[in-house]
């Protein structure tokens, strides 16, 4: 038998595993043996946890509120807008016919979305229907929206959206997941969705009662109906192959955020019982002494000392008894290290949740103008992700829902619509602007990305959530009322070069460059 010595002649011992990472002897590893399922094993069952656990903690942890807030304001904020781009070459048009033709399908689309006719609860309008499935989709992982048709008097349009809390999609009175049901959806062999299974009325709805149900609770809704139009809108991320069900955003950073929870709970409790005491009373008798001095009895030196009714404040005189004497309290708390390890574990939330920590805090205080604009720069990128997301999945399905109906009716004209269905829903979203840091350095900087090549006024409109065609309207505008006063642009030009020099301007200037 042959046996391999290492360098000291002992034995060698063969290694677990190839990678360390797989290894399963390893102290810190050993214990590590996460389940390998697929997407839905791993997530179905333990959803209804996650999602209330999320809820919870955007209800009353305020980081985790203000997080969505702001993930909801930098992507939706007031709302999306849209800007119909039709394939004008596809369709064997001009730019000019496109341009008409999108700037009549715009005002319609403003009059049905501007209103609550939209909502099949007439209670919001299409920014208040799109920042509640965004908000839904963060906290709940998923929103679900059903597309109706209500012929209700005094609306030009039909076409009504109902939003579902996801919630309500199960599987009916009870139902096991199986190969074609999966969390209230039948998907084909390929995965796709056939149809939904929504239950009429929220399952914790305290107002109708608890049970089982029955399976009339439930309704089956196609996704589409046969000829071809969507009955259903499943607004989800999807993180792997065969996922079916949203997940929420929060769940890799749940665990921190509640430890954390508890911790700076801990923390304040004990900065205001500290809070509470002022200070101690010594005394250098021993228990025999006091016994000696009450006669025998401690309980009468204890009572003593519950009769005093001290209150520190300004030319306080405190009584003590005979050898007696006053120590001062040291609070602990806070505690000294408490602000800087808070401050890493929100580094660290912050991460997960794709937000600089300046921007989840709503803290620059330690920020210059080029760490602050690469911080802004880096959110920016996963906030304009998040709103492309949101356009694909929500609103340009809601707006080929609309204009489908509008052509139908024939108040827009589009031939052939079906069969060049692609070329005329063809759209754009403009949403809110990422603001400036630095405006004067951030507009030069657009004018000469417009001067070389690199950028158009409409791409620099856009990012500051302005429609281009009406930025130049309204200048046409304002050059034309300046003629009719007998004005010039030097007048104006005048009336704003006063503005640029308030000594206001110019403190925040020389603040900003002592900052760099």
């Amino acid at each position: 038998m042959v046996q391999l010595l290492d360098s000291s002649g002992n034995p060698l011992k063969a290694s677990d595993t190839a990678h360390r990472a797989a290894s399963h002897r390893s102290r810190e590893l050993s214990s590590w043996l996460p389940p390998l399922g697929s997407a839905d094993s791993d997530l179905l069952g333990e959803l209804p946890t996650l999602v209330s656990r999320s809820r919870d903690l955007t209800r009353n942890h305020g980081v985790a509120a203000g997080a969505m807030q702001t993930l909801s304001d930098n992507v939706v904020g007031t709302g999306l807008r849209l800007s119909a781009t039709p394939d004008y070459k596809a369709l064997g048009k001009d730019k000019a016919w496109a341009d008409e033709w999108a700037r009549d399908v715009e005002s319609q689309w403003r009059a049905w979305a501007e209103s609550t006719a939209c909502d099949a609860a007439n209670s919001l309008n299409f920014a208040g229907l799109t920042s509640l499935v965004f908000r839904s989709s963060l906290i709940n992982g998923e929103a679900l929206a059903l597309p109706l048709w209500l012929d209700r008097r005094g609306n030009d349009f039909a076409t009504t959206i109902q939003l579902v809390e996801a919630d309500r999609l199960s599987n009916p009175i009870g139902k096991q997941d199986n190969k074609t049901l999966r969390a209230g959806i039948e998907i084909d062999a390929y995965g796709a969705p056939r149809a939904y299974h929504i239950r009429k009325n929220h399952p914790g709805d305290a107002y109708l009662g608890a049970g089982g149900g029955s399976e009339q609770d439930w309704q089956r809704i196609p996704v589409r109906t046969a000829f071809g139009r969507k009955r259903v809108l499943h607004i989800h991320d999807k993180e792997r192959t065969g996922q079916h069900r949203g997940k929420p955003l929060l769940s890799s950073i749940m665990p921190m955020f509640k430890m954390l929870d508890h911790y700076e709970r801990s923390e304040l409790q004990a900065a205001v019982v500290n809070a509470m005491i002022a200070a101690f009373i010594e005394t250098p008798l021993d228990g025999e002494s006091i016994g000696e001095m009450f006669g025998g009895s401690t309980d009468d030196y204890i009572a003593a000392r519950n009769e005093w009714d001290v209150k520190l404040q300004g030319g306080s005189i405190i009584p003590i008894f005979p050898g007696d004497k006053v120590a001062p309290f040291t609070p602990s708390r806070p505690n000294n290290g408490y602000g800087q390890f808070v401050e890493n574990i929100l580094r660290h939330i912050g991460a997960g949740l794709n937000i600089p920590f300046e921007l989840l805090m709503k803290d620059f205080s330690k920020t210059n103008y080029s760490s602050a604009r690469a911080a802004l720069l880096e959110a920016w990128r996963y906030f304009n992700a998040q709103r492309q997301w949101l356009s694909t999945y929500w609103a340009r399905p809601v707006y080929e829902l609309w204009l489908e109906e509008a052509i139908n009716k024939g108040r827009i004209d589009a031939p052939d619509f079906y069969e060049r269905k692609a070329a005329w829903t063809r759209c754009k979203w403009i949403g809110p602007g990422r603001g400036w840091v630095d405006p004067v350095k951030e507009a030069k900087a657009a004018h000469l990305r417009m001067q070389i090549g690199l950028s158009t006024l409409e791409d620099e409109c856009a990012s500051q959530g302005l429609d281009w065609e009406e930025v130049l309207e309204q200048l046409a505008r304002e050059k034309a009322k300046i003629t009719e006063l007998g004005l010039t642009i030097n007048d104006a030009n005048s009336i704003l070069n006063t503005l640029d020099n308030n000594p206001k301007e110019e403190n925040d200037e020389n603040l900003e460059q002592d900052n760099r």
